[in-house]
């Protein structure tokens, strides 16, 4: 079959591997229709190279047709359509039952010191091939599948394997207060998504990037926008709309590679240069972040507010202002969606056919696989106003 693997640093192919094959009982192997290209498999492009093998194949946000089940795959049948949440999870331990799937109990890679497997993201969440293919094995299918109707296009409910449930939670761990402002910072495919989730509970919302493509897109829908070229200062401009207090929650969207951390970036970029080994333990041990959105963050935010990070972190040796986030009272939650929690309440959502989350327009690019080199280099650069490339295997 073809997929698209990894080779090093930005070094993406689509290539001929094997295809995948029923493993264990609660095995299920899916025909790709749809395969979103997420800003995290960005990291695994270039921050987190020394976690990877070359020939990985990527990707973690699919959904298709099933083709074969194994004998515990639950009610799962040939011909259902499925998307598949990007952790792999079994919905009966400890964890899962207190809604943590990523931090599932039957899955976490221990000797990695990780929490639940991922599809397609590196030795550090189990290595386990990903989505970006023309088919996928899925482990626990019993529980790492949605099944969805047949009827609407694809983009209905592909994100529900991860942009809108990460953008679901990051509200939900937000806790806007009602008649409370949020600040997005970062308007990629999960702030944007986040913007939309906001809006749609009736939320002031003020986003915050650089790039035209996204602002104007938030602007569209309502939101308030800062372009970062524009101000000098992302905290000062929003107290001066927010009665000198500050944002009531902040939404860190960005992650370990925002803009404006050039120290960072270097020290980021000089790790890749190591023997793979000993930049891997580097990281795990002494890595750093590029912490510009998160300095915003804890400056914008008001005092007792809560910021709640859903953009990838990495590093290890972070330097964080704990004196101010003392003194200011700041509440901080993060961690990768628990994607199955949240499915309840997003169906309804993505269920209607009016669309209210926009998702049938949600992507800007729509491609086959033979085009991924081109799409993560163009969605990295963010030219061509790139903000959310899904792959059709199909063609």
């Amino acid at each position: 079959m073809k997929a698209v693997t990894w080779h090093g640093r930005r070094d993406i192919r689509t290539e001929e591997v094997p295809d995948p094959v029923i493993k264990e009982p609660n095995d299920a192997i899916v025909k790709i229709t749809s395969s979103g290209l997420c800003g995290s498999d960005l990291h695994l492009y270039e921050a987190l190279g020394p976690f990877m093998r070359e020939g990985d194949v990527l990707g973690h946000e699919p959904m298709g047709i099933v083709e074969e089940v194994g004998p515990e795959a639950g009610d799962l049948k040939v011909g259902d359509r499925v998307v598949m949440p990007f952790q792999i999870s079994c919905g009966h331990c400890w964890m899962c039952e207190q809604g943590l799937m990523t931090q599932c109990e039957t899955t976490q890679v221990r000797e990695q010191g990780s929490g639940a497997a991922l599809f397609g993201y590196s030795v550090m969440y189990g290595e386990v091939p990903g989505a970006q293919a023309e088919y996928l094995r899925v482990p626990q299918a019993q529980f790492t599948s949605i099944k969805v109707p047949d009827g609407p296009p694809d983009e209905r409910f592909l994100y529900l394997s991860d942009v809108i449930p990460t953008a679901w939670q990051a509200y939900a761990y937000a806790d806007v207060p009602k008649d409370g402002t949020l600040l997005v910072l970062g308007l990629g495919p999960i702030g944007d998504m986040a913007t939309r989730i906001a809006l749609h509970h009736g939320h002031r919302v003020i986003g915050v990037d650089l790039v035209p493509e996204r602002l104007a897109r938030v602007q569209s829908r309502g939101a308030e926008v800062i372009d970062l070229d524009a101000v000098d200062d992302v905290g000062d401009e929003v107290r001066s709309r927010t009665n000198g207090r500050g944002a009531d929650a902040v939404i860190d969207a960005v992650g370990m590679e925002a803009h404006g951390s050039p120290a960072a970036k270097a020290a980021q970029l000089s790790v890749n240069l190591l023997p793979k080994k000993l930049a891997a333990a580097m990281m795990n041990k002494v890595g750093v972040d590029r912490l510009s959105a998160v300095y915003t963050a804890i400056d914008a935010v008001r005092r007792g507010g809560t910021i709640s990070l859903s953009g990838v972190y990495g590093g290890q040796s972070d330097p964080m202002p704990m004196l101010t986030m003392f003194d200011k009272q700041i509440q901080l939650r993060m961690g990768q969606a628990n994607v199955k929690r949240w499915v309840d309440d997003i169906m309804p959502l993505v269920a209607d056919d009016s669309d209210p989350l926009g998702t049938e327009q949600f992507a800007t690019h729509r491609v086959p696989l033979d085009e991924a080199a081109t799409a993560y280099a163009t969605f990295q650069k963010k030219q061509d106003g790139a903000i959310k490339y899904v792959f059709k295997p199909a063609g």
